[in-house]
């Protein structure tokens, strides 16, 4: 099995990995990516699970306070 970081670059630009947030028993990553499918097919090409996939509809953060 290839390393995560490989996998991704064999499935081109459209998807970013941009973090993972550990909490308690679960891992919560977040990505860049035009569909879950792909989120789906790097997730199970890496082995690891996906069981849910939640599109955000915006980011809050220092920078879009006013």
């Amino acid at each position: 099995m290839s390393p995560p970081r490989a996998i991704l670059r064999s499935l081109g630009p459209d998807i970013q990995w941009v973090q993972s947030c550990v909490a308690s028993d679960k891992i919560y990553c977040v990505y860049n990516a035009p569909s879950e499918t792909l989120i789906r097919e790097h997730a199970q090409e890496s082995g690891f699970p996906a069981n849910r996939i939640t599109p955000v509809a915006a980011v809050i953060d220092p920078t879009t306070a006013r």
